[in-house]
């Protein structure tokens, strides 16, 4: 890799530490290196928009943790350039360089000693009387979650256009690999590994005893309905992609998930599999 850019987030890194380092360790070994709000500008919020990434980047190195990452990559979704998190707190499930090693990993880099996951992504549509009102990508997952009410949300589940259940919940949560060790590992959802190819659809503190979580094909379509509260009012919900990206719904609404035909390409440079990073988490 010859071209770099770095994200950071500022809160973690503090007067861009970090950020810097790693410009000018790369520049000695001629590398290009922008830092977005670095030296040259420290105004940002530590994300940026794909407009401002120049086009022969090679990759994108952020700092911070898997939130962090999670914006970047929504930020950068059209780019198709990979990142590589270094994480600036505890082990992280796609940060998961420490900053100790930042100098192992930057060389790693320049001499190609990498591999590329590409990760699956979701698209969701937003839609109102049928018609699109928004739409967007999530890495990790898609959340409908209550607005401005303690009530429980009603909600029709659909898979290819045919009825599967009427869930009355906090919330559902439709995740990809990825994101299963996210909100939907918190809510009693199914762990897989990152590189499979699955949609999991879990309820968040459903009220009944039957409702489980869901695994289902990359193929499946995925269809929620906003019904009415059990009182017959309209309800109010959100759909929240990746937890930054925000639509509102309400009674009559839909959201529509499938697979992307975009990916995310996450650089792994440790030897440390998924699953020893998943026994960690767990032990602490």
């Amino acid at each position: 890799m010859e071209h770099f850019y770095v994200i950071t987030n500022p809160s973690k890194d503090k007067g861009l530490k970090y950020a810097d380092f790693i410009r000018e360790y790369l520049i000695k070994r001629g590398k290009t290196c922008i830092v977005d709000g670095g030296s040259e500008g420290r105004e940002t919020e530590g994300y940026t928009d794909s407009g401002r990434v120049p086009g022969e980047i090679d990759c994108v190195i952020v700092l911070g943790g898997d939130g962090t990452l999670l914006q970047a990559a929504a930020d950068l979704g059209n780019r198709e350039i990979p990142f590589l998190g270094i994480n600036l707190g505890t082990l992280g499930f796609l940060a998961e360089v420490n900053v100790s090693d930042i100098e192992e990993a930057l060389d790693k880099l320049i001499t190609g000693n990498y591999q590329v996951e590409e990760r699956m992504m979701l698209h969701g549509t937003c839609k109102k009387d049928g018609r699109s009102i928004d739409e967007a990508r999530a890495l990790n997952d898609i959340v409908i979650t209550r607005k401005g009410s303690l009530q429980i949300i009603n909600f029709n589940i659909y898979v290819n256009g045919k009825f599967l259940h009427r869930y009355h919940a906090d919330g559902m949560i439709i995740a990809t690999p990825t994101g299963s060790t996210g909100y939907n590992l918190s809510a009693g959802g199914p762990v897989a590994t990152p590189g499979a190819k699955l949609i999991l659809v879990s309820p968040i503190c459903p009220h009944s005893m039957q409702n489980r979580s869901i695994v289902l094909a990359p193929e499946d379509t995925v269809t929620i309905e906003v019904e009415e509260s059990r009182e017959g009012q309209i309800q109010e919900v959100e759909a929240i992609f990746d937890g930054s990206h925000k639509q509102s719904l309400r009674t009559g609404d839909k959201l529509e998930i499938r697979k992307s035909c975009k990916t995310t390409g996450i650089i792994k440079l440790s030897q440390m599999s998924f699953l020893e990073i998943l026994h960690r988490k767990m032990s602490d």
